[in-house]
Order: structure tokens, then sequence, then C-alpha cells
């Protein structure tokens, strides 16, 4: 169980990660996660997220699946990442080891009114992944843990997923392009693949 009262600023901490690992490929999950990313600076290497609530990991799995030698991060939320809980199974059986899942935990549904979501209700997340076969999974407390978690991030030496306990403000928002077309075509093209 999570406690968020005191938390991590997302801000920064999504900041510093984009910041370190700036070869990754970062598919951003629902509402703050994605503005978050978006804050942290608009890069061709982003995909936005803006209504597929729950699909972040699969998508990272399916990337990090296709471009094996290339970091892939998916920044997620927990009510997202507790949606897609099933994709963790998946990420567990296909071991991808460039695949990092990082779940910002403020114990709230944010996008729907800041309802307690389940890790905040006893639902434990380290716990889970590592039950689905995700050996590593830690839980981040401080921005003094972020080196550690970049460096194992690019090791690429198997899944990963980081909990990573925010603080349950709301900072404001920072919108990334909603033409979910554009940021489709303008990833491919980071990946030396044309538009369709």
């Amino acid at each position: 169980m999570s406690n968020h009262t005191d938390g991590i600023d997302r801000r920064a901490f999504v900041a510093s990660l984009v910041e370190s690992v700036p070869d990754a490929l970062i598919v951003s999950g629902l509402g703050s996660a994605s503005y978050d990313v978006f804050a942290a600076g608009d890069r061709d290497r982003n995909f936005y997220l803006w209504g597929a609530m729950g699909g972040a990991a699969s998508l990272g799995l399916g990337l990090a699946l296709a471009q094996p030698a290339t970091p892939v991060i998916v920044i997620t939320g927990d009510g997202e990442q507790l949606m897609g809980i099933g994709s963790l199974a998946t990420i567990g059986a296909k071991q991808p080891g460039n695949l990092s899942v990082v779940v910002l935990d403020n114990g709230h549904f944010g996008e729907t009114g800041m309802q307690r979501s389940h890790t905040s209700l006893g639902t434990d997340l380290v716990a889970v992944a590592k039950g689905c076969n995700v050996s590593d999974a830690r839980r981040i407390r401080s921005l003094d843990d972020l080196p550690d978690l970049v460096e194992r991030i690019r090791a690429k030496t198997g899944p990963l997923l980081a909990q990573v306990l925010i603080a349950s403000n709301e900072p404001e928002r920072a919108l990334p392009p909603r033409d979910g077309v554009f940021v489709k075509n303008r990833f491919r093209a980071a990946l030396g693949y044309a538009p369709f």
C-alpha cells in the first residue's frame, strides 16, 4: 500500500528521466503522464496516448519487441496501469530487455476527479509485477533513486517496472498535440518509416 502525503514532484522526475535517456522511445499514458512528458520537451520520439486508457504498457511492449536495440520507456499513471494490469503478464512472458514501465503513482484517478485508486487501497504494483515475472520491479520514493533507475534502463537487461510515488498535486496542464495521425507519422518518421 502506498502513502502519497509526501511524494516526488512528478514534473521534475519526468523531466530528469527524459533528459537522462535522450535516445529512448517514450510512450505516455492517458492524461497527466502525457502532460508531464510534453512539459519535459516535445520530441519526435514521444508517442502520446490521449484516450487509450489501459493501453500504454501494451503499446510499449509491441514497440520494444519491434525495436529491440532501443530503450522503450512507458510513462503512465497508476489508474491507467491498473486498467491495463494484464499487460504486465504478457510483458513477463515476453521478457523484452529494453522495456521499462514507469508508473507515476499518486494513489488517485487524476483524470476523473481524484478518487482514490487501488494503490492507495492496498494494491501493491511492485508485487503484482513480480508475480507476473517482471523481476526488476522497484518502488521509487525519492529523486535520489533516479540515477539507479536510469542505469537499469540503459542496461536493457530485462523488463522493469518502477512505481514512482509522486505527490498528489495537479500541476498546470501542458497539452501535447491532439492530432493522432500527426503524432503517429512523426513517430514513424523518427524511426525511419514512411507515413501511412
